[in-house]
């Protein structure tokens, strides 16, 4: 039997099974995520929502090997996760370039042990790829919020990862160009055939790029419901799908209130 469970998750790019996680605050121990057991195939697009402090991004630094976990299983590419690798990139709300450095250096920055012009075509590649060809040479501020972010998305994937991880990536962003880079995002997983695993805040945000959504609960972080999406509907802001997906998630964070939260759509 524990062979047979083994080879099934031999199945799955990131496999997490009864994954519990303890913060000391205070010499007290603080429970922070609860038996979370969640699979992801290659070339999936996985959205998580949840309160703030719940535990989405420490999941998430957990699958990248960021940050330990007391118990339970977590795999990338089927061996257990013990710390950061170059086979997954991360990507944080703020862009983290280094200042100092140009665009082309800060994505070039951990690429290690490959001949100077084999590292300088994949720098060139991956800027293209985000639309910052021409932009190599500048600075971090000489760019526009959104751009500082195409840059740190094109670094999270110069190492050609299997997985991209995605804290917030555009939780800074004016509305315009948010609905931009969420449209630049799906272009590259789909050209790249990445698997993408992304928290937000974003409800609508979470339908639009995601093939599965993760649904939380507030602290302790539990997984209360992974909803399947149907991608016409969640293409289309304005259908009556994606209202019905909204609806449906709003209800799990509002579901002590008396009413049930609306949802306008046009057809």
């Amino acid at each position: 039997m524990a062979q047979e469970e083994k080879n099934a998750s031999d199945d799955y790019i990131i496999n997490i099974e009864h994954l519990n996680k303890k913060f000391i605050v205070d010499k007290q121990p603080m429970e922070v995520l609860r038996d979370i057991t969640l699979q992801i195939k290659k070339g999936e697009f996985i959205t998580i929502v949840g309160h703030s402090g719940c535990g989405k991004s420490t999941l998430l630094k957990i699958m990248c090997g960021l940050v330990g976990y007391e118990d339970g299983i977590v795999e990338r590419n089927g061996h257990a996760v013990e710390g950061p690798g170059p086979n997954c990139g991360m990507v944080f709300q703020d862009h983290r370039l280094l200042p100092w450095l140009k665009i082309k250096d800060n994505v070039g920055f951990g690429l290690r042990g490959i001949p100077k012009e084999e590292k300088a075509e994949k720098v060139r590649k991956h800027l293209e790829m985000v639309g910052l060809a021409g932009f190599e040479n500048s600075y971090p501020a000489q760019l526009s919020g959104g751009m500082s972010q195409r840059a740190a998305i094109a670094r999270g994937l110069v190492n050609n990862p299997t997985i991209l991880l995605l804290d917030e990536p555009f939780g800074a962003l004016d509305a315009l160009t948010r609905i931009q880079m969420q449209k630049e995002i799906l272009r590259i997983q789909k050209e790249e055939g990445t698997t993408m695993v992304m928290v937000t805040h974003d409800i609508d945000e979470a339908i639009y790029l995601g093939d599965r959504i993760v649904v939380m609960s507030a602290r302790p972080g539990e997984i209360k419901e992974i909803i399947k999406v149907d991608k016409a509907d969640s293409r289309n802001r304005g259908s009556a799908g994606f209202a019905a997906y909204k609806k449906k998630i709003y209800n799990y964070f509002f579901e002590d209130s008396d009413e049930e939260y609306e949802v306008e759509y046009v057809i």
